[in-house]
C-alpha cells in the first residue's frame, strides 16, 4: 500500500504516489489555469482563495486542479513561480542611447497595469509569507527581480558609454523602483501611474546616479 501523508489526507488523491498504467496527463491548460489562479489570488488574497473558485474561473473541473496540485498553496507557490518566465526579452529592450531614455522607454501603459497586478498578487500571499518562509524567495524572484534585472542592464549600458561612474552602486539602485512600487500598492494603497514612476527616475536615480536634469521632463 502507498504510503500516504497526514497532510495529503484531506484531498485523498494517490494518483501522484502509485503508478498507473495507460493515457499520461494532459498539462496543456496549466498555464491557464495558473493564470486563472493568479487573478483569483490578486482579487481575494491568499486566505480568501478556494480551488473551487480557480476552477470556475478557468472553466476546468476541481478534480483536475487536485490531481495536478495537491493543496492551495502548492498552486500558488507554481503559479507565482511561472509569473517571471518570459518577463522581459534581454534582445527587446529599449536601447535610446541615454539612461533615462531606456528606463522612461519602459514606462508603457501595459507594463504599468501588469505591473499593477503583480503588486495585487504580492499583497494577495502576504498573509501566506509568514507561513511559508519558501514563498518569500518565489515572489522576489518572480515580482521583483525581473524588473530590477532590468534596470541592472540599463545601468551596465550607461557605465559602459560612460554616462555614469563605474563605481555606482547598481545593486542597490536597481531595486529602488520595484521597492518603492511595492510600498507605493501594498502599504500606501495607492496605484502606480506614469507620474509617479518618473518622480522615481528623475528624482531618486539619476540624481543618485550623479545625473541631473536642467529641468525635468514628463517625456
Amino acid at each position: 500500500m502507498a504510503h500516504t501523508d497526514a497532510a495529503d489526507t484531506t484531498f485523498a488523491d494517490t494518483s501522484d504516489t502509485v503508478p498507473k498504467l495507460g493515457r499520461k496527463r494532459d498539462h496543456s491548460r496549466d498555464p491557464e489555469i495558473l493564470d486563472a489562479a493568479l487573478d483569483v489570488l490578486a482579487e481575494t488574497g491568499y486566505d480568501g482563495m478556494t480551488i473551487d473558485m480557480v476552477a470556475a474561473r478557468a472553466k476546468a473541473g476541481k478534480a483536475t486542479l487536485y490531481r495536478r496540485w495537491p493543496s492551495k498553496a502548492h498552486l500558488v507557490l507554481d503559479a507565482v513561480a511561472c509569473m517571471k518566465k518570459g518577463d522581459y526579452d534581454p534582445d527587446g529592450l529599449p536601447d535610446t542611447g541615454t539612461l533615462r531614455g531606456d528606463l522612461v522607454a519602459m514606462i508603457k501603459p501595459h507594463s504599468i497595469e501588469d505591473g499593477e497586478r503583480k503588486m495585487h498578487i504580492m499583497a494577495g500571499v502576504m498573509s501566506m509569507l509568514s507561513r511559508d518562509p519558501d514563498l518569500a524567495d518565489v515572489v522576489s524572484a518572480a515580482i521583483v527581480e525581473p524588473r530590477a534585472e532590468v534596470n541592472r542592464l540599463f545601468m551596465r549600458r550607461a557605465i559602459a558609454r560612460g554616462e555614469i561612474p563605474a563605481e555606482s552602486d547598481i545593486e542597490t539602485l536597481s531595486m529602488i523602483t520595484p521597492s518603492m512600487a511595492s510600498y507605493r500598492t501594498l502599504i500606501l494603497k495607492k496605484q502606480i501611474d506614469r507620474e509617479f514612476l518618473l518622480s522615481i527616475i528623475d528624482g531618486v536615480i539619476l540624481p543618485a546616479l550623479g545625473i541631473r536634469q536642467t529641468a525635468p521632463s514628463s517625456h
